[in-house]
């Protein structure tokens, strides 16, 4: 290392370099003062290293000046490597430290607003505030460093394969995608705006028009969303789409991007094909179309036994259903009454919870007032369709199939954190196929795309389209890894006259149609090849191989919960004089925005 601050960062010094002369730089992290004996722990991005400042080895003065030190002063020390005698095996350079010779302050530091250690006293909207210092502690500059590596690694696999990287724009036509766009009013045409990308997803089209082949890009996109718990309004995808190919090829090639992640980032080889599983059967089985499969808890249809016996509340349903907890027989009314509630909130939105306990000694239940004379053996069927054990606990929830199926997945997913179920060092990736290609609004009875507007039915669902589009499953797929969704894609429309069925199955008017996306459907008549792609989530995947749910700590500069950067103070007014440039009146403000 060729540099006037440092021959080494501090992290990297070992046993080897002992008796080596170095120069350091970088920020005092603790200070440790024996009166005869002054040490400083050093710290850059590499790691941390400790300095030794004595009266037999340092030079007059020097101690004194090193004594007034504060943490995170910024200092260049030049000194000699030497054996540590008390060795600390928790750090990389535990073996050795540093004999300081020489000292220079390079810049002074206000008291930090909160320790920079791996273990903070800083609470996440301060620290993200301060977020310039909170990247200084382990954590968040292990998460950035984690994702660079992944990035060259996706960089790399996927360079090797043939794909090319193009960049495509930041300031297009707004066009309805499902989310809302952010827009940005252009001063030179004004009253007209453009939008910012939700995906670059009509450009990677128009790129395999133009005859790129194989395409990937690592972007930036935006939505305007409303604002949840871990969700950004600008976020990261891996971006690829490839020509002539089909649904299985496109899933081979990125089953084995998403292997060669985890086999050379985190050690673990996957060598079976990664398994696949219908949407169908996902909301059936797991009450989702992301599932958690490191646990089973699958649910369990109890409807066609649960009803006809008179139980008013079963028999005027659409759909029982239930989950087995495992050895739950213990859980005590008070545990129960908690998960009763734990459902009723507004995230789950049941309205209650049925729950039977199979025990050694019979079963009680919940119920068991509504089946009277109740004996024993009037459960047994329920024991044999759920398959529960004596010791075991069945929770219920009644009410329209999928949104009974939903909550049930919810709860699913719940008892797996709380049964300490989803080990974070498991990895168990999924493939979801065959979605319906619409959704029908029931109050609108308007179709909706599943994915987006551009996904080809299947092939052998053409028929159906004009007799009964409900039916139609869509060439789309979605990677889903321990619970989380980190990609999804489809086979893409690649002729105008499906494309523009499509559209009118939509709502679209052709004028509609042709205002929005006239562009694309133009290029569809000038040979547009077979074509089928994937956007996977990057900031959700590192997340997830890191052992987080949190994007949050994965993202250099991340919003807040109200999608505000309280560190440079983002959204914010600007000046009269560039609303008018635009051609812009502000009608109403809101008060509450500067808040």
């Amino acid at each position: 290392m060729n540099s006037i601050y440092r021959t080494q960062y501090c992290g990297t010094l070992t046993k080897k370099h002992i008796g080596e002369k170095v120069v350091l730089s970088g920020w005092v992290s603790k200070i440790r003062d024996k009166g005869f004996l002054l040490w400083i722990d050093l710290r850059d991005r590499e790691g941390i290293v400790q300095l030794v400042f004595d009266g037999k080895h340092t030079p007059q003065g020097l101690l004194e000046r090193a004594r007034n030190l504060q943490r995170e002063f910024v200092i260049q020390i030049e000194g000699t490597v030497v054996e540590r005698e008390a060795k600390n095996p928790k750090i990389s350079t535990g073996d050795i430290e540093i004999v300081v010779t020489a000292m220079t302050i390079l810049n002074e530091s206000k008291t930090p607003p909160f320790t920079i250690e791996e273990n903070t006293d800083g609470g996440e909207e301060l620290r993200m505030q301060y977020r310039y210092l909170d990247i200084r502690r382990v954590p968040i500059k292990e998460n950035l460093l984690f994702r660079h590596k992944l990035t060259m690694e996706v960089r790399k696999f996927l360079s090797d394969v043939g794909f090319i990287e193009v960049e495509t724009p930041y300031l297009i036509k707004s066009t309805p995608e499902g989310a809302e766009d952010f827009i940005v009013p252009s001063r030179v045409d004004k009253g007209m705006f453009y939008a910012l990308p939700q995906s670059p997803q009509t450009f990677k089209q128009l790129l395999m028009v133009g005859g790129m082949d194989k395409y990937f890009q690592i972007v930036k996109c935006f939505r305007d969303e409303d604002f949840r718990a871990d969700r950004q309004p600008e976020f990261t995808q891996i971006d690829c789409e490839m020509s002539f190919v089909n649904q299985e090829e496109v899933l081979s090639q990125f089953e084995a991007l998403l292997k060669h992640l985890l086999k050379t980032l985190k050690g673990i080889e996957i060598v079976d094909a990664i398994p696949r599983i219908s949407y169908a059967d996902a909301m059936d089985n797991y009450g989702s179309d992301k599932p958690d499969i490191r646990f089973d808890m699958q649910l369990k249809d109890i409807t066609d036994i649960a009803q006809g016996r008179g139980f008013n509340l079963f028999d005027t349903q659409e759909y029982v259903g239930g989950i087995v907890i495992p050895n739950g027989a213990e859980y005590s009314r008070k545990q129960i009454d908690e998960l009763i509630d734990w459902v009723k909130r507004p995230q789950v939105g049941a309205k209650g919870m049925i729950w039977v306990k199979f025990t050694g000694k019979g079963v009680t239940s919940s119920i068991n007032k509504y089946f009277e004379p109740f004996e024993e053996k009037d459960f047994s069927i329920w024991r044999e369709k759920t398959g529960a054990k004596d010791g075991d606990l069945v929770l219920i929830l009644v009410g329209p199939k999928e949104q009974t199926q939903t909550q049930l997945g919810v709860l699913r997913m719940e008892m797996g954190r709380r049964l300490v179920l989803r080990n974070p060092e498991e990895f168990a990736p999924l493939w979801v196929v065959d979605f319906p290609l619409f959704s029908k609004d029931e109050e609108t009875n308007h179709f909706h795309a599943m994915h987006h507007p551009f996904t080809a039915p299947k092939e052998e669902d053409m028929s159906l389209l004009k007799s009964a589009p409900e039916k139609v499953k869509a060439s789309a797929y979605d990677l889903v890894l321990n619970g989380h969704e980190i990609g999804g894609g489809s086979i893409r429309i690649h002729r105008k006259k499906l494309q523009q069925e499509v559209f009118k199955l939509l709502g679209f008017t052709p004028e509609e149609a042709q205002s929005q996306f006239g562009f694309l459907m133009d290029a569809f008549q000038y040979g547009a090849p077979p074509h089928g792609g994937i956007a996977l989530g990057l900031d959700r995947l590192v997340a997830l191989l890191c052992g987080k749910e949190s994007i949050r700590d994965f993202i250099a500069f991340p919003k807040n919960n109200s999608g505000r950067d309280t560190m440079i103070k983002a959204p914010s007014f600007v000046e009269e004089s560039q609303i008018k440039k635009r051609g812009l009146v502000i009608t109403e403000i809101n008060d509450e925005a500067e808040e």
